[in-house]
C-alpha cells in the first residue's frame, strides 16, 4: 500500500490523517522514501517538539528547521519519536526537557 501526496483543496493525504501543506514536516516529507509508520512517527516527533517548545507558529523559521533536523536524524535509522526530538534538540542547542 503505497502514500498518496496528491494536493486536494489545499491538504496532502498523510497516513493518520489529511495534514495542512503549509506545515513544514509534511511539506518537507511529500517526496521522501519514509513510509506511512516512519511519517507518524516523525509528525509524532514534530510535534512533540513543538510543543515542547511552545511553539504555535507553524509558520516560525525554527519550525522548517526543527522539521528538516528531524528528517536528517531519521534517514540515519532512527525511529523512536523521542530519540529523535532529544537528538535533533541537541544537535540545534535548544533546551531539552526529558
Amino acid at each position: 500500500m503505497g502514500m498518496a501526496f496528491a494536493p486536494a483543496r489545499g491538504f496532502y493525504d498523510i497516513p493518520g490523517g489529511r495534514e495542512p501543506k503549509n506545515v513544514p514536516i509534511y511539506r518537507l516529507l511529500q517526496q521522501s522514501a519514509f513510509g506511512p509508520e516512519e511519517i507518524d512517527r516523525l509528525a509524532a516527533a514534530f510535534e512533540e517538539s513543538l510543543r515542547a517548545l511552545q511553539l504555535q507558529d507553524r509558520s516560525d523559521p525554527l519550525s522548517e528547521t526543527i522539521a528538516k533536523k528531524l528528517i536528517e536524524i531519521a534517514q540515519t535509522g532512527e525511529r523512536d519519536p523521542r530519540l529523535l526530538r532529544k537528538r535533533a534538540f541537541e544537535a540545534l542547542d535548544l533546551p531539552t526537557a526529558d
